[in-house]
């Protein structure tokens, strides 16, 4: 759901829906929901505001199953809150974007929230899953892995700034545009993907003929995805941003951006025990495990 909400937004945006629904948080000032007068892009924004509902009740379940564990999930717990006022403060950005009629700083602003939600989500979704090896990696791997996390938000940064000069403002209407020049970006944001890739594949060598076996799974599939993703960027810049190639491209940059976050989790954090697991188990097994060496030594 935390993906699927960017995936929501770009559909907003290449429609031109954005004040589909002029008003927030009511869709105008005498409906809550779209009107025949607001037409199509009316409800295409209606129903991307419906979404946050959805992933509200998707941030409260991970909430109730946290809080339901026999062996505490502090940190699960922690975490799952700590996506809900994202979700919030997300909502919330949204409507400052409405009031602000598309403000291009605003709508940036609102996509980087979106990814730190991801952020929180990704590092959830680690917490409460075995550990598939806890094999050290090189110490140089961990630097890589450190270095990596750093451009790839530099990249995404920069991938805003593209789309906040570029010709998708979100809205059919006079919406106003960052003062960059869109091509001088372009190329700034392409050369700081190369450095992604650059770094990534020297990831990959360093993780080579080791252990670590997860680590280098992680990366071979954030090599392949980042490949694809530049392919993408480079085909839609020469076409003339078609708003289907814009979705994929944005679309993309919310799963590239979790495949970095898992690849630094692998290679440049301390083992999961130190985050919330218990010899290597996930805290929500480390109550069985107790359970079983007390059966034992009875």
């Amino acid at each position: 759901m935390s993906t699927l909400i960017v995936l929501g937004g770009a559909v907003v945006r290449v429609t031109g829906s954005g004040l589909g629904c002029p008003e927030w948080p009511a869709c105008t000032t005498e409906s809550v929901a779209p009107t025949a007068e607001t037409g199509l892009h009316g409800t295409i924004e209606f129903v991307n505001r419906l979404l946050t509902w959805v992933l509200s009740a998707s941030v409260g379940w991970v909430i109730i199953a946290a809080r339901l564990q026999e062996a505490p999930q502090r940190a699960v717990l922690r975490s799952a809150w700590l996506q809900f006022w994202i979700v919030v403060l997300n909502a919330v950005l949204g409507g400052v974007t409405v009031w602000m009629n598309l403000n291009p700083y605003i709508v940036a602003a609102h996509f980087l929230a979106a990814l730190l939600l991801l952020t929180a989500a990704t590092v959830t979704w680690e917490w409460v899953r075995a550990g598939e090896d806890d094999e050290p990696v090189p110490p140089r791997a961990c630097t890589l892995g450190r270095w990596l996390m750093l451009v790839s938000a530099v990249v995404v940064v920069l991938g805003t700034l593209v789309t906040g000069s570029g010709p998708h403002a979100g809205d059919s209407s006079e919406v106003p545009r960052m003062p960059l020049n869109w091509t001088g970006v372009t190329v700034v944001h392409g050369l700081a993907a190369a450095l992604l890739l650059v770094l990534s594949l020297l990831l990959f060598r360093t993780l080579q003929g080791g252990g670590a076996r997860t680590a280098r799974r992680r990366v071979g599939f954030f090599v392949a995805a980042l490949l694809t993703q530049a392919a993408f960027g480079i085909v839609q810049s020469v076409t003339g941003l078609p708003a289907g190639l814009v979705i994929v491209h944005v679309f993309g940059a919310a799963l590239i951006w979790v495949g970095a976050v898992r690849v630094v989790l692998a290679v440049a954090v301390p083992p999961r025990s130190a985050a919330g697991a218990v010899g290597g188990r996930p805290i929500v097994d480390a109550g069985l495990g107790s359970a079983a060496g007390s059966i034992a030594e009875k």
